[in-house]
């Protein structure tokens, strides 16, 4: 018998659900060939927050390199939308070479709402399409009533990650050799608001310390906990080779935590830190009570995605 709270969040497991198919040359993510997608409930928040469109055959969704507007992720201004196909085929093309084809059930141009960036590809109609649509807006507010869609489409990017990370490490080319990055993903008013919240939860201080140049994770390693940076910085690297430092506000090690399974990097402390320590039962709480806070971290991974995809390219 399950005695878990919050597995009904968890989208580890799902049955019945579809392989991934091998990924094009720095491709987007795309949800649907993901073993963790789970199209039911894709299509549930679609229709719960979204508007119903049309496309006729050639018609374009969204072209590479289109840019967002000047009002910021969450402002109305934002041309960005993601998709979910009701009926018809999507050509998704890079430089005018195709990727894949997006089908009944799928959904697209999910990074470029979450991050607030330029389209990575084209989109175009291969047949006449209905599709709902979401912007930034729209999404935010339709997670706040399907918190467990975040948690789901965080797992699809992690696994994509982890099939990355696998091609680069594959390489000549460590995976850190496109230059670090340096990561914040809380502000301060939130990361005060998890501080409080957390030390005030838990029966022992959230807060953990290490000196300069002290472990903190290993690749390999399971995963018991995701970390929020409070003081310090840390650097994370694969194989090695430092991909990305996380200062005040920053996170790591959230993928591990949320599908289970060994960690993909190591995470050292390059100054004296701080960190906020979050386990799993906690993390899906937060997830599920606080939309903010999965938006942030759904923000982070499909940075991250796009990072580590422009280095495959």
């Amino acid at each position: 018998m399950n005695t878990d709270p919050n597995s009904d969040f968890d989208f580890t497991s799902l049955a019945g659900a579809e392989k991934p198919r091998a990924a094009a040359k720095a491709a987007p993510s795309v949800p649907a060939k993901s073993k963790f997608y789970n199209a039911a409930v894709a299509q549930k928040l679609f229709e719960l927050g979204g508007a119903r469109e049309k496309m006729v055959e050639g018609g374009v969704f969204f072209t590479e390199n289109d840019k967002p507007g000047k009002g910021g992720l969450f402002s109305k201004a934002v041309p960005n939308k993601m998709y979910f196909i009701a009926a018809g085929e999507v050509s998704l093309t890079i430089g005018g070479v195709a990727l894949d084809t997006i089908g009944v059930g799928e959904i697209f141009g999910e990074i470029s709402v979450i991050t607030g960036g330029t389209r990575s590809a084209t989109a175009t109609a291969k047949s006449k399409c209905a599709a709902y649509s979401l912007d930034a807006e729209q999404f935010q507010q339709a997670i706040q009533k399907m918190p467990e869609f975040a948690l789901m489409l965080m797992n699809v990017m992690f696994d994509r990650l982890r099939l990355v990370a696998a091609r680069l490490a594959s390489r000549s080319i460590a995976p850190g050799n496109g230059g670090e990055r340096g990561v914040t993903i809380f502000d301060q008013t939130m990361l005060k608001q998890l501080h409080r919240q957390l030390d005030k939860q838990l029966d022992h201080a959230a807060t953990l310390r290490y000196a300069s140049m002290q472990a903190i994770m290993r690749e390999g390693e399971t995963g018991a906990y995701m970390y929020v940076v409070l003081e310090g910085r840390v650097a994370i690297s694969i194989k090695g080779s430092v991909v990305e430092t996380s200062g005040v506000g920053g996170a790591f090690g959230e993928m591990a935590l949320v599908d289970q399974s060994p960690r993909t990097a190591t995470a050292t402390a390059e100054t004296e830190v701080a960190l906020l320590a979050i386990n799993r039962s906690t993390l899906l709480t937060l997830v599920k009570e606080q939309p903010a806070f999965a938006m942030a971290l759904l923000r982070a991974v499909a940075d991250r995605l796009r990072y580590m995809n422009g280095l495959l390219a």
